[in-house]
Parts: C-alpha cells; sequence; structure tokens
C-alpha cells in the first residue's frame, strides 16, 4: 500500500498536499490523522498537523495480476476484462481453451474464483464480491439449472414421487430453490454433506 506523510497549518491542507503528490482522489485513500496541529501564544502556529494518507488498494489491479500471473501458464494470450460497482467485481476471461478453466460444472472456475476474493479482500476493510466468468458459462449454467429445475418438478407432478437430484456446489443447490420457490405443487429441500449435498424436489 503506497502512503506517504504531510505536514501543514491544518489537517485538510496536509491531505490535499498528499493528494496531490499521489494524484488521487480523496476517495481513493485512507487517512490517519498523526497530529492535529495547534496555536499557541497569541494565535501563532506552535505545532503544524501532520497525517498519513494510505492509497486504497485496487481490486481491478490486484483481481487482474494474480489471474494473469496464473493463466498465463495455460494461454500466454489470456485476456482479462473486469467492471468494479458497489463492491461487487465482475471478471470475464478468454482463453483459448475455456474448458480448462470452467471445469466440470464449473469446479475449476469456482476455486480460481474463491482464490481471487481471498487476494483481493486481504487488505481491504470493505468486503468485495469477485465472480469469475469465462464464455458466459455462469449464465448459461443458470439457464440449464432453471430447465432442469422445471422439467423435474412436472416429473414429480406426473409421478406424485420424490426426485433426488445428483450432487450440487451450493450457488447452484440454490438455483434450484429459487427457480422452484414459487412453483405451488413442489417444495425443495437440501440433504447430505457437502461434496455431496443434494437438492430433493417433492410434493407440497
Amino acid at each position: 500500500m503506497k502512503t506517504l506523510e504531510k505536514q501543514a497549518k491544518t489537517v485538510d491542507e496536509a491531505i490535499e498536499l498528499a493528494l496531490e503528490e499521489l494524484k488521487v482522489s480523496r476517495n481513493e485513500v485512507e487517512v490517519e490523522i498523526i497530529e492535529e496541529g495547534n496555536r499557541g501564544i497569541l494565535g501563532f502556529l506552535s505545532k503544524l498537523a501532520k497525517v498519513k494518507v494510505m492509497v486504497k488498494p485496487n481490486p481491478e489491479e490486484i483481481a487482474y495480476n494474480f489471474l494473469k500471473g496464473i493463466l498465463r501458464f495455460i494461454d500466454e494470450e489470456v485476456k482479462i476484462s473486469s467492471s468494479f460497482n458497489d463492491n461487487v467485481l465482475k471478471m470475464q476471461i478468454e482463453v483459448q481453451k475455456a474448458g480448462i478453466i470452467i471445469g466440470k460444472h464449473g469446479s475449476t472456475l469456482d476455486s480460481l474464483q474463491y482464490l481471487t476474493s481471498l487476494v483481493v479482500n486481504r487488505n481491504t476493510k470493505d468486503y468485495v464480491r469477485v465472480i469469475l466468468d469465462a464464455e458466459n458459462y455462469r449464465e448459461k449454467r443458470e439457464k440449464t439449472l432453471e430447465r432442469l429445475a422445471k422439467r423435474m418438478a412436472e416429473k414429480v407432478k406426473d409421478t406424485k414421487r420424490s426426485i433426488t437430484l445428483e450432487p450440487m456446489y451450493p450457488n447452484e443447490r440454490r438455483l434450484i430453490h429459487t427457480a422452484l420457490q414459487k412453483d405451488p405443487g413442489v417444495t425443495t429441500k437440501s440433504v447430505g454433506q457437502e461434496p455431496n449435498r443434494r437438492v430433493i424436489i417433492s410434493l407440497r
């Protein structure tokens, strides 16, 4: 984290001097006031104000450098784009062999996302949610699971028998529950222990 200490007649002046030298805006830094500064007898300045200004880590830059360092071993021409809004960092990965990055049911992508989140949040006060994607896998998988949920729900209604789905990751199970929560004919619940936890769809 880049830091700079500055002195001036007032705290605000010291902060402005630091911002000017660091070439950043006020919302990009954290400020620690070391000395408030004060005036002595007859109003003469006896002690300058002193502050320490620290540039906040840039989540996009941290995540980009981390992923680039890992993925260059798979594809030296890897492209990573990102957007950062409301403490949500979305990153899109473009590689020739996307299947390797995604893994079975997105397992490798989820692992990369978890590791990137750890790195990004290591030195931040405000938690940043990291979402990684490759070839729009997340959206495609979500639609696939929604279709599966509705198809299995209809089968439960037709056969009057519960159906247990294959083991899924927590976020995928959540999609199944959400897809069917407004269906008046069925109910869902998760059973078992990770990593073999499954969703059961039953008649309501």
